[in-house]
Order: C-alpha cells, then sequence, then structure tokens
C-alpha cells in the first residue's frame, strides 16, 4: 500500500458528490449527499477519468457512510462503473456499499444479459436493408402465389362436390357481410351521394344546368362509386373480422387442430369466407347505388327545386344496363379481393398476441389497395372497351 492521497473530482455536483482517493493501486469513491434521479447526480465519466489517469488501478472501493439516500439513480451509476471496470479487468469491491444496493446489484447480476440484446448503436447498411426488404417480398409473393394455389384447389373440391365445409357457416358468413352491413352502408352511400350532388350543383348552377346533376350523381354511383365505397367499408369492416377471427385461430393452434383432424383450412376456413363475400358484395353494390342516388335525390328536390319525377326520369335516360354491369362487376371482383386479402393475413398470423393485431392491419391495408389497382384496371378496359 503506498501513501494516501486524495484527489477532487471535478466541483461537488448539487445534491450528490463523488470523491476519489487513491490508496496505491486502489481507488477508493467516496459517495455522499442525495443519490436521486431527481438531483443531479455525477457522470461515471469522473471515475472512468480518474482510472485511465493512472493505468496501474486494479481496484475499486467504495465508502457510503455519507450518503444520506438513494433510489435507482445510484444503481445506474454503480451499474455503468461496473460494466466500464469489468472491460479494464479492473475488481470492484461492494463490501462499501448499502446493504440494500448489493442485493439488487446481485439480483440485477444473476441473470447474464444475453449476447446481441443491446442494439444501441448498431446500424445496419443500406444494402442490407434493401436486401432484407427484397427477400421479404419475394418471400412474401411465393406465400401469397401458394395460399391462391390452395384456394384454387378448394374451389375445384367444391365444384366437385368434396370440399369439407358446413352450409351453416355459410349462412352465417352472408348474414354477417349482408344484412349486419347494410345500415353502415347506407349511411356512407347516401352521404357520399350528397356530397357528389352538392359540388356538382356549385358548377351546374353557374350555366343554369342544375339537371344534369341527376346525371353525374348516377353515372358516378353506379358506375365506380357504390362499387368503391362499398368495397372500402367491407375492407374495414368485413376483411379485418376475417384476418382477426383466423389470426385468433392461429394463435389459440385450432387450425393446427384442423390438420391434425384431417380437415382443410383452407375448405372448412377460408372458402366460406370467400364465397359469403363473393355472392354478397354485388348486391351491397347495387344498394349503395341506391342509396347514393337517393342522396343526389335529396338534394335535387329540396336544394335545386326539382321535380322528382323529373329527376327519377334524368336518372334512368342516363344510367344505362353497361354502367350498371360495370358496377356489378366491380363489386364482384371487390368481394373476391378483400376475403382474400382477409383470410390470407390471417392464415399468415404469427402466434402472439401482438401478430393479431398486425394480420388485421394488413389485411385492411391489401384490400384497401387492391380496391383502388383493381378499380384502376377496371377503368383502363372499359376505355379501351369502348364502355
Amino acid at each position: 500500500m503506498g501513501a494516501k492521497t486524495e484527489s477532487t473530482s471535478g466541483p461537488p455536483v448539487p445534491g450528490a458528490e463523488l470523491r476519489a482517493s487513491r490508496q496505491g493501486d486502489s481507488l477508493v469513491l467516496i459517495l455522499s449527499g442525495d443519490w436521486k434521479l431527481s438531483k443531479a447526480l455525477p457522470p461515471v465519466s469522473r471515475v472512468e477519468e480518474e482510472i485511465k489517469a493512472v493505468p496501474s488501478t486494479v481496484r475499486v472501493a467504495f465508502d457510503t457512510q455519507g450518503v444520506l439516500g438513494w433510489d435507482s439513480g445510484l444503481l445506474k451509476f454503480l451499474t455503468n462503473l461496473i460494466v466500464f471496470c469489468s472491460l479494464k479487468k479492473i475488481t470492484v469491491e461492494k463490501e462499501g456499499l448499502p446493504p440494500g444496493v448489493r442485493r439488487l446489484l446481485t439480483l440485477a447480476s444473476a441473470v447474464p444479459e444475453r449476447k446481441g440484446a443491446r442494439r444501441e448503436g448498431t446500424r445496419i447498411p443500406f444494402l442490407t436493408r434493401v436486401g432484407n426488404s427484397a427477400i421479404g417480398l419475394w418471400r412474401s409473393t411465393i406465400a401469397t402465389l401458394e395460399f391462391l394455389g390452395e384456394m384454387t384447389v378448394s374451389f375445384l373440391r367444391m365444384f366437385a362436390g368434396k370440399a369439407r365445409f358446413r352450409l351453416p357457416d355459410l349462412w352465417l358468413v352472408m348474414q354477417e357481410c349482408g344484412v349486419q352491413a347494410l345500415p353502415i352502408v347506407s349511411l356512407i352511400s347516401l352521404l357520399v351521394g350528397l356530397i357528389l350532388a352538392f359540388v356538382g350543383a356549385i358548377q351546374l348552377k353557374l350555366f343554369g344546368a342544375q339537371i344534369y346533376v341527376a346525371d353525374l350523381v348516377g353515372i358516378a354511383m353506379v358506375r365506380a362509386m357504390g362499387a368503391i365505397m362499398a368495397g372500402i367499408i367491407m375492407a374495414g369492416r368485413t376483411g379485418a373480422s376475417f384476418a382477426a377471427q383466423i389470426g385468433t385461430m392461429q394463435v389459440n393452434e385450432e387450425i393446427d387442430a384442423l390438420k391434425t383432424a384431417g380437415i382443410p383450412p383452407m375448405d372448412f376456413l377460408v372458402l366460406p369466407r370467400v364465397l359469403a363475400l363473393t355472392l354478397m358484395m354485388p348486391l351491397l353494390t347495387l344498394y349503395a347505388d341506391l342509396m347514393g342516388i337517393l342522396g343526389g335525390l335529396i338534394v335535387g328536390v329540396v336544394g335545386l327545386d326539382l321535380g322528382m319525377m323529373e329527376y327519377y326520369n334524368a336518372t334512368r335516360e342516363a344510367v344505362q344496363l353497361t354502367t350498371l354491369g360495370i358496377g356489378l362487376f366491380s363489386g364482384f371482383t371487390f368481394g373476391i379481393l378483400i376475403a382474400l386479402a382477409g383470410c390470407l393475413r390471417g392464415m399468415q398470423c404469427g402466434r402472439s398476441a401482438s401478430a393479431v393485431g398486425d394480420a388485421t392491419r394488413s389485411a385492411v391495408v391489401t384490400g384497401i389497395v387492391s380496391i383502388i389497382v383493381a378499380t384502376a384496371i377496371i377503368t383502363v378496359v372499359c376505355d379501351i372497351l369502348g364502355l
């Protein structure tokens, strides 16, 4: 042991004080004051500078007789110091610490930290992130194609009379997709018709052509807007429901039980849902068209002083069967896409509760994006065909 020397590591910190006293190759840290997070605590860098100043330091001890109070702030200080000393191969003696602090430090070090648990400061290179994204996209594409293939085989089994699903399940899903969806479809479609009529009336009034509001609302609702609004509603309502139901069954291992029992999940779970929504969407689209036209009629009669029969005749002349057919075909297509998106995300759901939420969100996003893309394709094809 050499001669005892004492040095001060900086000016005293309000509330908590730290001094360093050297005894040969040992460094004694003298702690005093109130070591709590609500106070200004000395940084560990002060002790690190003391140790780096004398590389021959092999031991760190503590004198905490002057500590008036402590909380997790002292534990954080000591934990960081112990980590630094372990890297420098310096022994840390905890005998001078309060008994409660020693017990908590022992408890914290009882289970070693898993390697790679801390990711602070690590940054994945740009090319690595691009590669991971490309691999994830490729795997997602393969999984989607496999799902579509299994769905096609399931439909073929249904046409051959070999699909294994219960008709009561199909009727129940049709009721959920159809009758129970009428209130929200009514409200949204009626408001969309009102909005279209108001927007069109603002410009048509300038030319005294208010009667053409009937043409605007009728063609817009029947050709596209009725199917689109009904599709978006069903994507957020029914598509998300499909994903949540099947995802929860995935978490509870019910799908594994079906496979063990020899029942194809595609037949028992996916097929009834796809059939139900595919059959109900054209009917919901037709209903949305009627509600949208009704909204335009309200604006035309109340706000534009048009006669009810006058508005009806103008709508009948503007809306052709071809226009109605395009809208119903769009609704039929949207029903298939929404059901497939919801069931796909449900079947791909992970095994945790959070995975069910992720699958539900992904089903809604996938369904809405599919609707927009399908609408664009149908519009371009109809333009090419002159419809």
